[in-house]
C-alpha cells in the first residue's frame, strides 16, 4: 500500500471522519497543538538565544538547560500528539500538502540538529558551561534551531491554505510532483 492508499484508507475509518467534522474536538485540538507550540517555541528560544550568548550570559548553559527542558519537552510531546490528530483527522488533503511535507522534512532537520548537539557539544558542557560566550559549535546549533523552527512555524500554517491542493487543477507540474497529486490524463 503507498503512503497515498494509506491517507485514504486513514480518511474513511469513523474515527478520522467524526474528528474533521466535530463541533468541539477538531478546534480543540488544533487550539492545543499551537498552544503547544507556543510553550515549546518560547522555551527553546530562550535556551537558544543562551547558546547564541543574547541572553541570560551570567546563568550556566546547565542551569537555563535544566529548567526550561522539562517545559520544552512537555511541549514537544502535546505538539506531537495533536500534530498526529490533526493529520489523522484530515490525512489526504495534509499528506497532498506541500507545506506540510516541507515541515515533516524541517522536523527531521531539526531532530538531527538536536541529536548533533546533544551527542557532541553538550558533552563537554562542564568546559564552557559558565562562559559568556558559548563555543561556535553550540552558537551554530542555537541559530539552526531558531531558523528551522520559525520555518516549521511558517509552513505548519501554510497547511491551512488550499493554494497548490491537488483538486486546483491544472497546476504546474512540479507542483503535481511536490505534493504527489496523481492527475488523470485528459
Amino acid at each position: 500500500m503507498s503512503l497515498l492508499g494509506f491517507a485514504k484508507w486513514l480518511a474513511e475509518t469513523q474515527w478520522s471522519i467524526a474528528l474533521h467534522e466535530s463541533l468541539w474536538v477538531y478546534p480543540l485540538v488544533e487550539s492545543t497543538h499551537v498552544w503547544a507550540l507556543a510553550l515549546f517555541f518560547g522555551f527553546a528560544t530562550v535556551l537558544d538565544l543562551r547558546l547564541l550568548s543574547l541572553a541570560l550570559t551570567q546563568v550556566p548553559v546547565s542551569e537555563v538547560a535544566k529548567r526550561l527542558l522539562p517545559w520544552t519537552i512537555a511541549g514537544f510531546i502535546v505538539m506531537i500528539v495533536t500534530g498526529a490528530l490533526l493529520f489523522y483527522a484530515i490525512p489526504v488533503r495534509t499528506y497532498q500538502s506541500i507545506f506540510f511535507r516541507v515541515k515533516v522534512f524541517l522536523l527531521i532537520v531539526a531532530g538531527i540538529n538536536v541529536w548533533v548537539f546533544h551527542s557532541t557539544i553538550w558533552l563537554r558542557v562542564a568546559e564552557w558551561d559558565r562562559d559568556p560566550v558559548t563555543p561556535k559549535r553550540a552558537r551554530f546549533a542555537g541559530a539552526a534551531s531558531l531558523v528551522l523552527w520559525v520555518c516549521i512555524i511558517f509552513a505548519g500554517r501554510m497547511i491551512a491554505y488550499n493554494w497548490f491542493d491537488c483538486d486546483r487543477q491544472p497546476q504546474p507540474p512540479i507542483v503535481n510532483w511536490a505534493a504527489g497529486c496523481v492527475v488523470e490524463p485528459e
